[in-house]
C-alpha cells in the first residue's frame, strides 16, 4: 500500500480522527511518512504533542508520542496534525537525489546492482554493487552528472503499476530488501526521473520506490559527493550531501583549494602540477640527504677504524655512530666484521649492534647480553650478529664499557637498574 505521504508529499497540515491509542496513535488517515526503505519517519506534532516515531504495522500507520501525553488524547477526538516542513522537504530532496545518483551510476558503472540507501540529517548513502572500481575520478564524474540533471530541471513522476507489468520492465531498479511495499504487493509504485524534454531521450532513472520525492530535479539543489567506502557484501557505498551540509562541504573544500594554491603560489587549476613539482623536489632532497648521511656514516666509521682496541689477539672496533636505525646499525656491524676488525660494536643512542668475523672470534649474542646486564634493555641474535635496544646508559658509557680490557671490573654505577 502506497502511503498518502508518498502520493501527496505537499500536504503537511491536516485534521484527522483518532482511532486507536493503545500501542501508539492510529488516525483515520495520516500524511506522516512512516520509516521505511531507507527514508526516516516524518517529524512533527499531533494535537501539539511531538511525534517521536512513525511506523507502518499491519497496514496501519502508527504514530509514537510520549506515553504521558497519550492519556490526554481520546479515541474519536479530532486532532490537528503538523508535519515538520523543513525535514519533509529535506527528505524529498535527498530521496530524489539518490535516484538521480543511481541514474548516474547506470551510465558510469559496469554490472550495476542496487544495494539500498539511507538518509540521515547530515548525509545520504547509496550502496552499489559493481565491477567498476569507484575511484576519485569516478566520484567526480558522478557528482558532475547529478548536478547536471539538477540543472536540467527534469520532471519527476510516480505511478502505480500492476506487479507483473512492473517486474517485466528491464529498466526498473528493484531492491526487495529495503523498498517498502514490493514483496507480495499487487501493485508497485514506480518513480521516474524523466528525460530532459527530448522525446527521443530515455528517462534518467526508473525505480520501484515508496518514498517521498520532489516534482522536479531543480528542487534538489546542489549535491556534493562526500566519500566512498566498502560496507561489505561486495558493495561500494557512495555518500553525498544536499542542502546546507552539501553547501558547507563545498565551501570548505573550495577554501582549502584556494589556500593550497596561495601557499603554492599558483592558481587552483595548476595545483596538481605544483604538487608534482614539489614531490619531485622532495624526492631529490631525500636522496641527497640519504647520500650525505651515508657519507657521514662512512667518515665516522673510517675515524673509528683508526682507533681500534686489541684484545686477546683480536681487533675490536667500538664507537658511536649517528644516522643509522637499528637495522642499519646491524648491517654495518656485520659488514665491517672481518674487513675492518674482528669484532665490531656500534652504538647509536640506546641501540647497540655487534658483529663478529666468525664464531671462533667472539659471540655477538653474549656481548649483547653482557651489555644489557650492565645497562638494562634487551636484545639478542646469533653468534655473528646481534642487536640490543632500550639501553639505560649514555652512549659514551656503553662505549667505555665495551672498550675496557675487563668490562666486568667497570664501576657498577653505569647500570641505572643496579645498586638502587
Amino acid at each position: 500500500m502506497t502511503t498518502p505521504a508518498a502520493t501527496d508529499p505537499e500536504t503537511t497540515r491536516f485534521e484527522a480522527t483518532v482511532e486507536q491509542t493503545d500501542a501508539g496513535l492510529v488516525l483515520d488517515h495520516s500524511y506522516f511518512y512512516p520509516e521505511g526503505g531507507g527514508q526516516p519517519a516524518d517529524r512533527g506534532t499531533i494535537a501539539g504533542v511531538p511525534v517521536l516515531d512513525v511506523q507502518k504495522r499491519d497496514g496501519q500507520i502508527v504514530h509514537s508520542i510520549e506515553k504521558a501525553e497519550t492519556a490526554s488524547i481520546e479515541v474519536g477526538a479530532t486532532v490537528e496534525c503538523a508535519i515538520d516542513e523543513r525535514f519533509r522537504a529535506y527528505c524529498r530532496r535527498a530521496h530524489t537525489a539518490s535516484h538521480v545518483l543511481y541514474g548516474a551510476g547506470r551510465r558510469l558503472l559496469s554490472d550495476l546492482g542496487y544495494g539500498g540507501f539511507g538518509i540521515t540529517d547530515e548525509k545520504v548513502r547509496v550502496d552499489f554493487s559493481t565491477t567498476t572500481t569507484i575511484d576519485d575520478d569516478i566520484l567526480c564524474d558522478i557528482e558532475q552528472r547529478v548536478n547536471e540533471v539538477v540543472w536540467e530541471s527534469r520532471p519527476v513522476q510516480w505511478e502505480e503499476l500492476p506487479r507483473e507489468e512492473a517486474l517485466a520492465h528491464e529498466t526498473i531498479a528493484f531492491n526487495t530488501k529495503t523498498e517498502d511495499g514490493i514483496a507480495g504487493a499487487d501493485r508497485i509504485r514506480v518513480v521516474t526521473v524523466d528525460s530532459a524534454g527530448h522525446e527521443q531521450s530515455e528517462p534518467w532513472d526508473v525505480a520501484a520506490c515508496g518514498g517521498t520525492h520532489v516534482q522536479n530535479t531543480r528542487e534538489i539543489g546542489p549535491v556534493t559527493v562526500l566519500e566512498r567506502s566498502n560496507p561489505g557484501e561486495g558493495l561500494t557505498r557512495v555518500e553525498f550531501a544536499v542542502g546546507p551540509a552539501g553547501i558547507e562541504r563545498r565551501s570548505t573544500e573550495k577554501r582549502v583549494a584556494l589556500d593550497g594554491a596561495r601557499l603554492l603560489e599558483t592558481n587552483v587549476s595548476a595545483v596538481p602540477d605544483a604538487i608534482d613539482r614539489l614531490q619531485t623536489e622532495r624526492d631529490d632532497y631525500s636522496n641527497e640527504l640519504a647520500s650525505l648521511r651515508e657519507r657521514l656514516v662512512d667518515a665516522r666509521l673510517d675515524e673509528l677504524s683508526e682507533n681500534t682496541v686489541e684484545r686477546d689477539g683480536q681487533t675490536w672496533l667500538i664507537g658511536t655512530v649517528e644516522g643509522l636505525d637499528a637495522n642499519g646499525l646491524a648491517e654495518r656491524a656485520q659488514t665491517l666484521a672481518g674487513e675492518t676488525a674482528d669484532v665490531v660494536a656500534l652504538v647509536n643512542g640506546s641501540q647497540l649492534a655487534v658483529g663478529t668475523s666468525d664464531t671462533d672470534t667472539a659471540d655477538a649474542g653474549s656481548i649483547i647480553e653482557s651489555v644489557t646486564d650492565e645497562f638494562g634493555g634487551g636484545g639478542g641474535g646469533s653468534p655473528i650478529v646481534a642487536q640490543g635496544g632500550g639501553l639505560g646508559g649514555n652512549p659514551e658509557d656503553i662505549v667505555a664499557y665495551l672498550r675496557a680490557d675487563h668490562p666486568e671490573a667497570l664501576n657498577q654505577n653505569h647500570n641505572p637498574n643496579k645498586n638502587g
